[in-house]
Parts: structure tokens; sequence; C-alpha cells
């Protein structure tokens, strides 16, 4: 029997102190990067404004690592996970807010400390979507993953038909490394294609 692929694709161990070092970063973490100003901690007073926004098909629909069903309470759980993961130094939930203080976005991070590897999924309203920010602000989530929180790689999944995200990963100069079966919270699953990028590509494309 074949073994099923799972994320990280390359996983090149670090010492324990490297490890520490990564988890301690994630456990203080409190905006994403350089966007301070309009993205903080999801906290559980945010399940029923998340849960609206992520009630949006354009926004949960692609999304496999979503609750399912996707309720407040299922939602407010899943802040919660993430809460546990930020003290474990192993997952950060961000939101990013519009001028007006509403949900325009999330961000939900995974990180393998012992392995300096992290991927960034999660949505922008589809209001936002093609603009030339989006862009701009995922490369400057990625380098802050890199220098914020020190890891060597970061690994990025989509689904096969998702022709945005995989346009988008290219650009910014990440390799395709094959296909794996990714499960949803509720046991489904779907094939997905996986992206990585080491941070000495990522330097010698975008600089520091």
């Amino acid at each position: 029997m074949t073994a099923k692929k799972t994320i990280p694709i390359t996983r090149n161990p670090v010492p324990d102190e490297r490890a520490a070092a990564i988890r301690a970063a994630v456990a203080g973490a409190t905006s994403l990067g350089p966007d301070s100003d309009s993205s903080r901690l999801a906290t559980e007073a945010d399940a029923a404004p998340l849960h609206e926004f992520l009630s949006d098909p354009q926004i949960h629909a692609p999304i496999y690592t979503l609750p399912r069903p996707l309720t407040v309470e299922s939602v407010r759980g899943f802040i919660a996970d993430h809460q546990a993961q930020r003290e474990r130094g192993t997952g950060l939930l961000f939101l990013t807010l519009d001028e007006q203080g509403r949900i325009a976005g999330y961000s939900d991070i995974c990180i393998w400390p012992h392995w300096a590897a992290g991927e960034l999924g999660g949505a922008l309203h589809p209001d936002r979507q093609g603009q030339r920010r989006g862009v701009e602000g995922a490369r400057q989530s990625f380098g802050w993953m890199f220098d914020g929180l020190g890891l060597d790689r970061i690994c990025e999944t989509a689904s096969l038909d998702n022709h945005r995200t995989a346009h988008l990963l290219d650009g910014l100069g990440f390799t395709r490394k094959g296909e794996i079966t990714s499960q949803r919270a509720d046991g489904t699953t779907r094939p997905s294609l996986v992206w990585e990028v080491s941070q000495a590509e990522w330097q010698a494309k975008h600089g520091g």
C-alpha cells in the first residue's frame, strides 16, 4: 500500500532550540506582520461576525480547513482551537478588518516548528479579490512568516480548479511539488495541488 502524502512535502528537522524559538515567536504574535493596524487575533467574541463572513459560498466553498457544518458554534470552536494552537506555538488565526471595522478577511496559519515550516490559508471578501493589494498582502504575509516567525519553508495547497490561487503562488515564486489528498473537518476529501518555497528561494526573488 502506498502511503498517502501529507504536507509539507519537504521535511528537514531542525534542532530543538530552533523549534522552541519558532514556537515562542508564534505564541507572541498579535498581528499579521505589517498589518498591525488592520489585523488582530480572532477571539471567541468574533464567532458570530466571522460566521457571517464565512457563510458566503464564494468564501467557504474552496476552503477545506473550515469546520463543517458551518455554524456559529462550530466557528467558535474553530477560534478556540486556534487559541490553543497559539499557546502551543503551532497555529494562528487572524482577522483582517476594513475601514469600518468589519471583517474583510481572515488568515489561518499552521506551523510545524520541528521542520521550521508553515502554511498560510484564509480568504478575502469577494469585493477585495482581484485587486493588486490582495497579491501584495499575500507577499507581505509570506515574508512575515519567514522573517517574523523564523521559518525555513512555506507550503501551500489549493484545489485543482482554484486557478486564482495557482496563479498567485506561481507568480510569487512557489514551486509545484505534486498532488495530495486533503481531508476536510467532516472527513470528506479532495485532491489538492501542493506548492513550496524555501526562505532562500523567497529571498532571491523578493529580496530583504
